[in-house]
């Protein structure tokens, strides 16, 4: 293995390099990531028994769920601006300008500043993941309001969904991986 770290502080595992175990792994991640392993799964790989459950759940928040692509954008901004996470930030601020959303509203997102959606379903969306991410009480008025826009599968994919990109951040940011980081071709 190289001792050059080449994605931020972590030095990616050639795959011969690699356990059979953590070759079962990146198989299993590659499987759920359409053939790519970027962010933070090239990280992912090391942990083998982690790759084989992270990459399904977290394949579950790109296809075939209940949340608009705006919306999990304005999720996912919340969570990796909040971690201070460069790499994922800067990658989901594209994002969120291709599904579409304004400029000053993912300006304020991203600066932690109050903004506020037309749509009843983004608003509740940006309220959840704003006041999780504030460690505020939820109101009973944002509870109703929340059932009411987005059924009980709706919040627990919000939820979730901040669950797994507090994940991602936090890895990311532990390996200080930058904005603009490249990596192994794979």
């Amino acid at each position: 293995m190289a001792d050059t770290p080449n994605f931020g502080r972590y030095t990616e595992i050639p795959f011969d390099q690699m356990s059979p175990q953590q070759q079962e792994g990146y198989h299993s991640l590659m499987e759920a990531r359409g053939g790519r392993l970027p962010g933070p799964t090239k990280i992912y790989v090391e942990n083998p028994t982690l790759a084989k459950v992270i990459g399904p759940f977290g394949a579950h928040f790109r296809k075939g769920y209940s949340l608009s692509l705006r919306e999990r954008e304005i999720v996912v901004c919340i969570i990796t601006s909040h971690w201070h996470s460069a790499y994922p930030t800067s990658s989901h601020e594209k994002s969120a300008k291709a599904a579409g959303l304004p400029n000053e509203k993912i300006d304020a997102i991203l600066s932690g500043l109050p903004t506020s959606f037309d749509d009843q379903r983004e608003q509740v969306v940006y309220e959840i993941a704003m006041c999780l991410t504030s460690a505020r009480w939820v109101s009973k008025g944002l509870f109703d309001r929340a059932v009411d826009a987005l059924g009980h599968v709706g919040i627990t994919d919000v939820i979730t969904l901040m669950g797994h990109y507090t994940s991602v951040s936090m890895t990311l940011a532990f390996y200080d991986v930058p904005a603009n980081a490249t990596s192994m071709e794979r």
